[in-house]
């Protein structure tokens, strides 16, 4: 008889294509990953692994079994979510992935008020951008996540995914205290400030590749600025020391923004400049009470920081 433990094991390193790979995913060493598949051979009597350089493929047996792997694990996932909600109460474990920002300005306040409500729920929590996280949610990695996108760029969300919004993050452009448009913070008579007024300015944006570094690039060539991107740092904080030794401007989103630089001035923009933040849930999980208790919990604490 297969084992489903070792069969999980098969479906992550098709999913990942590594041992080590595999290993992240499951949080287990690469040890036990070839421990595991070792087993399984002996269980199905022929090779799934074949050798691939310095690291490993799966052989035409492998690929089959892992086909068979993925529709058993899918299925397994659903009997578990209905058990789940024919108990009717958030129990077990739940894993969580979230984009730095809402890691520290939202997810604290809802873990919180979900641990109170449900306390035999164990939650898990890792930060990741959206776009990994939200592939982590197709292949079973995580069970739900938090993403963003952009009022004028939306990020695609898989079929096989549930979304539910959360709330809008508007964002202000932070720079130094010297820069020639410093004092129209908060002037009077003044609503914001253009973006097309940046023309003249170096950038400190997210790596490259990135959603949110796509959507800068996208958004000041639509205010007719080829942007000049001098300065690379993932988080917000490490962007405002930098906007701050006069090194140039970057976006300054409010959730999670925590206290500012004093030699940092925020400006507000009249275009509206916005994030979009949600939830993202398999569908097929959508019956477990502990997804539901989750996304209440989310929103509970989204609308406290309207």
């Amino acid at each position: 008889m297969l084992n489903l433990e070792r069969l999980r094991t098969l479906d992550a390193l098709a999913r990942h294509g590594s041992v080590s790979g595999a290993a992240d995913g499951l949080h287990v060493t690469t040890s036990a990953v070839s421990q595991q598949m070792a087993k399984l051979e002996r269980e199905v009597g022929q090779p799934l692994l074949a050798r691939n350089g310095r690291g490993v493929r799966l052989t035409d047996a492998g690929r089959l079994l892992a086909d068979h792997a993925a529709r058993i694990i899918s299925q397994v996932e659903l009997a578990q979510a209905d058990v789940e909600a024919q108990r009717g109460c958030a129990v077990g474990e739940l894993r969580i992935g979230a984009f730095p920002t809402a890691m520290r300005g939202l997810l604290p306040q809802a873990l919180a008020g979900l641990r109170t409500a449900h306390p035999e729920l164990r939650v898990r929590v890792r930060e990741e951008e959206p776009e990994e996280s939200m592939a982590a949610v197709v292949r079973g990695d995580l069970d739900l996540a938090l993403a963003i996108d952009w009022h004028n760029k939306r990020m695609p969300v898989p079929a096989e995914l549930t979304r539910t919004h959360l709330l809008d993050d508007t964002v202000d452009i932070a720079v130094p205290a010297g820069h020639r448009l410093a004092d129209r913070t908060g002037s009077a008579g003044h609503s914001g400030i253009s973006l097309a007024e940046f023309g003249e300015d170096d950038w400190i944006s997210w790596n490259e590749g990135q959603f949110c570094h796509e959507w800068l690039v996208f958004t000041l060539r639509g205010t007719g600025i080829e942007p000049r991107i001098a300065h690379i740092a993932e988080e917000h904080h490490t962007q405002l020391a930098f906007v701050e030794a006069g090194l140039g401007v970057c976006v300054a989103p409010k959730l999670g923004r925590g206290p500012v630089p004093p030699g940092v001035r925020l400006l507000p923009v009249c275009d509206s400049v916005r994030r979009h933040v949600y939830a993202v849930w398999r569908a097929d999980a959508d019956r477990r009470p502990s997804i539901r208790a989750a996304v209440d919990s989310l929103h509970q604490a989204a609308s406290a920081l309207r």
